[in-house]
């Protein structure tokens, strides 16, 4: 049975008719022809086909496109507002040669933008030392255990951590440079 339903991704909104049973992954690749998501394992283990899904990242293999109608959808494709620039994240990436194929570089990207998130937002992680924190301090253990649900065949690994870290550094050194900026205005 095929529903008319409107997915909002990358700040764009679509009407589409899709069978009840096509996923969220499905519906961006084979609809829309947003190919960032990679179908890897198709049953959401590998995180090659991670979005973000209002803000939080979630499998796109795993969801439903009918289940998030008019829920804001950002694919790896959208990252960088505006197109002009890349993503911090994007940058990092590329700076430390943090991917080798490629394939899962999107899904790592999205987990990524993701992780900061949550961890901003004080979810803690299986590692995290203090679950009460209203802010988790994203080191190497947390930024690994944040991202273990995105596999690399590749094993780009070693380069992925650097990277993360590092656009997480430049991030709260700009927001820094914001509110010094701000302090100094009359």
């Amino acid at each position: 049975m095929d529903l008319e339903i409107t997915l909002r991704v990358n700040g764009a909104t679509y009407q589409l008719s899709v069978d009840t049973r096509t996923t969220l992954l499905d519906a961006l690749r084979e609809r829309l022809g947003l190919t960032g998501p990679k179908k890897g394992c198709d049953h959401g283990q590998c995180g090659a086909c991670t979005v973000l899904l209002d803000g939080r990242r979630v499998n796109s293999c795993l969801a439903l496109a009918v289940a998030h109608q008019d829920a804001r959808i950002v694919t790896v494709e959208g990252l960088a507002e505006g197109g002009d620039h890349l993503h911090p994240f994007q940058q990092s990436f590329i700076e430390h040669d943090a991917f080798q194929c490629g394939y899962c570089t999107p899904g790592q990207l999205c987990s990524a933008v993701g992780m900061l998130r949550e961890a901003e937002d004080g979810w803690p992680s299986a590692v995290s030392a203090d679950l009460t924190a209203s802010h988790i301090t994203l080191d190497d253990e947390e930024i690994r255990e944040r991202m273990s649900g995105n596999l690399c065949r590749c094993a780009a690994y070693a380069n992925i951590v650097p990277a993360i870290r590092e656009a997480i550094q430049q991030a709260q050194e700009a927001q820094q440079m914001q509110h010094v900026g701000k302090e100094a205005q009359p």
